[in-house]
C-alpha cells in the first residue's frame, strides 16, 4: 500500500517515519509538512519525497498517516477520505464534536479503512490484556490515571507542542485511558469532571455496565511522580495493569498499519475516535460549568 506522511514534527520522526518505512507492506511515497524545509529533512530521512502541497501527495497514495496536531488534522482527514485514501489517524481525532464527526462521516461516506493509533490497543501484550478484562466481565469500578511530565520534565519532544499547552491531559493523554476503559466498561453514559493542579483534570464516569470509572489526567505531574495507574475491582478481586505490558511506540504503530492495510475492519476507527471525542467534550464543558 502506498503511503504518504502528513506531519514533520517529533511524532512523525520518532513513530511514524520509522514504522512506515520499515513495514513490508508499505510504500513510503512522501511527506508533506507546513514547513517545507522540514519536510525534505523527514522525506530524507526515510528514503520518501517532500511535497509542497498536501492534496498532490494524497493524490499519489492510497493511504494517508497524520501526525498533526488535532485541529489540523480533521480537515485533511476528510479530504483525504473524500479522494478515496485510507487514514491512519492520531489521537484525538479532533477536539471538537463537530470536526470529529466530519472525520466519522467522511470514511463512512467513501468507503475507506480507518485507524485510530491509541497506543495501548495495537501492543500485543497490552490489546490481550485489556481483551482479557472485558472478557471477565463484571466490573464494580475502574481507575485509568494518566500522570505525565511533558511540561516539567527535561527535555521532552513534546514540550513545545502548542496544542498541547492549550488542551492539556485531558485531550492527550485522556484519549489513552478511554482506550482502556470503554472496552472494559462500556459506553459512557455520564460524564462529571474537576480541575486539579495546573493543567489536571479529575474525570468521574458511568458506564453502561452500571460500572464506574475515574481518571486523573495531567501532563504537568512532577517528574518523580509521573507514571500510569490502571485498576479494576470487581467480584474476581482487584486487578492492576502490568508494569511493562506496554510495548515500544514505533513497534506498536507497527500493528496499527498492518490492521489498516489488512482490510479488516479494527474497535479503534474513526468512529471510536468520534466518541472519545464527545466524552472529551462533555467533560470539557463539565470543567467549563464548574
Amino acid at each position: 500500500m502506498r503511503f504518504g506522511l502528513l506531519g514533520t514534527g517529533p511524532w512523525a520522526r520518532l513513530a511514524h517515519g520509522p514504522a512506515l518505512a520499515a513495514h513490508p507492506e508499505v510504500e513510503f511515497v512522501g511527506v508533506w509538512g507546513r514547513r517545507p524545509e522540514a519536510a525534505a529533512e523527514v522525506a530524507a530521512q526515510f528514503g520518501a519525497r517532500a511535497y509542497g502541497d498536501a492534496e498532490a501527495l494524497i493524490a499519489d497514495v492510497d493511504a494517508v498517516a497524520v501526525a498533526l496536531p488535532p485541529h489540523l488534522q480533521a480537515p485533511l482527514a476528510v479530504a483525504a477520505a473524500r479522494a478515496g485514501r485510507h487514514l491512519l489517524l492520531d489521537k484525538p481525532v479532533a477536539t471538537t464534536v463537530e470536526d470529529a464527526k466530519a472525520v466519522a462521516e467522511a470514511v463512512t461516506a467513501a468507503g475507506v479503512g480507518s485507524v485510530v493509533f491509541f497506543t495501548l490497543r495495537f501492543d500485543p501484550a497490552t490489546a490481550g490484556w485489556i481483551e482479557e478484562q472485558a472478557a471477565r466481565g463484571e466490573w464494580y469500578t475502574g481507575r485509568a490515571d494518566w500522570y505525565s511530565a511533558v511540561f516539567t520534565g527535561d527535555e521532552n519532544p513534546f514540550a513545545d507542542s502548542p496544542w498541547r499547552r492549550e488542551k492539556g491531559g485531558l485531550w492527550d493523554v485522556g484519549p489513552h485511558a478511554l482506550s482502556v476503559l470503554l472496552p472494559v466498561l462500556g459506553d459512557v453514559t455520564a460524564v462529571t469532571a474537576a480541575n486539579g493542579p495546573g493543567d489536571t483534570v479529575h474525570l468521574t464516569l458511568r458506564h453502561e455496565s452500571g460500572a464506574s470509572s475515574t481518571s486523573t489526567l495531567t501532563l504537568t505531574a512532577p517528574p518523580a511522580a509521573a507514571g500510569v495507574v490502571i485498576e479494576l475491582r470487581g467480584d474476581q478481586g482487584v486487578v492492576t495493569y502490568p508494569d511493562g505490558v506496554a510495548g515500544e511506540a514505533t513497534a506498536s504503530l507497527a500493528h496499527a498499519i498492518t490492521a489498516l492495510t489488512s482490510g479488516t475492519p479494527h474497535a479503534c476507527d474513526a468512529r471510536f475516535g468520534l466518541r472519545v471525542t464527545e466524552i472529551l467534550a462533555a467533560a470539557e464543558s463539565a470543567l467549563d460549568r464548574s
